[in-house]
């Protein structure tokens, strides 16, 4: 089987939704981008070695506390804190999702431009 050989723009676009995508795996991100799962390891690991970032715990991965639980709560204190949870989570849920249409985007482009009609 043929190597195939992805573009530096692509090989960072992956390592960008890996990283921004909490409780993501190289199997299901991989999976999503039609890339082998050791390829995508491999750049995400030299990505993090090039970055000066070598560790596993370089990888944000918490989940934050949902706004349902907020409206129980009777701090107010306590409710920014939840609210502020919240924000923090949607707000890197809108980065996985702009990251991946950025890349859907790319493709497309790519696709058309290979077609000979």
């Amino acid at each position: 089987m043929a190597m195939k050989d992805y573009s530096d723009e692509f090989k960072a676009d992956a390592v960008a939704l890996y990283e921004s995508t909490p409780g993501a795996t190289y199997k299901s991100i991989a999976a999503d981008l039609g890339v082998n799962r050791a390829t995508l390891r491999e750049w995400v690991l030299r990505d993090r070695e090039r970055r000066g970032a070598g560790s596993v715990a370089a990888r944000a991965g918490g989940t934050a506390a949902r706004a349902t639980q907020a409206t129980a709560s009777a701090d107010p204190d306590e409710r920014i804190r939840q609210l502020e949870a919240r924000v923090a989570e949607l707000e890197t849920s809108e980065r996985k999702l702009a990251t991946e249409r950025d890349i859907l985007r790319k493709a497309a482009k790519y696709f058309a431009g290979e077609t000979n009609w």
